[in-house]
């Protein structure tokens, strides 16, 4: 493996990672999905068309990833007081404690790295600059 190019070894290990990653949510009755939008919710209550748009997902993917949080008591919507035609997803208390123990759990996933914060800055940077690079296409 060592002398395997980076583009191999950031894929094996981003697939290693999303099976463990995965493996944990499911543990706690969470999605990838869902994961995104109890991290979405921290800053309060939002409507279903707003976490869509932060997401960038469809309207009704986000719909099924709400329904899914729902049933698991993880969000409650309710009918928005200033405005009755729309409604509002907030987190419940066991949406916010399934998201602290997730987060929990990610620390775990990553003991060994060194410099994790710089880990997280340099795949930011491929991140922006491969997005960037298939905007210019």
């Amino acid at each position: 493996m060592r002398d395997w190019p980076t583009g191999r070894l950031l894929s094996t290990a981003s697939r290693m990672v999303e099976h463990a990653w995965l493996e944990a949510l499911n543990a706690l009755g969470l999605s990838h999905a869902g994961l995104i939008v109890l991290h979405l919710l921290e800053s309060g209550p939002s409507t279903q068309v707003d976490l869509a748009a932060q997401a960038r997902v469809e309207a009704q993917t986000m719909s099924r990833t709400l329904n899914r949080l729902e049933r698991e008591g993880f969000v409650r919507r309710s009918a928005d007081l200033s405005d009755r035609r729309r409604r509002l997803v907030e987190r419940t208390t066991e949406g916010a404690e399934v998201f602290h123990r997730a987060r929990r759990i990610e620390a775990e996933l990553f003991p060994e790295v060194p410099d994790l914060p710089g880990l997280r800055e340099a795949l930011l940077g491929i991140i922006g600059r491969s997005t960037a690079a298939r905007r210019a296409e």
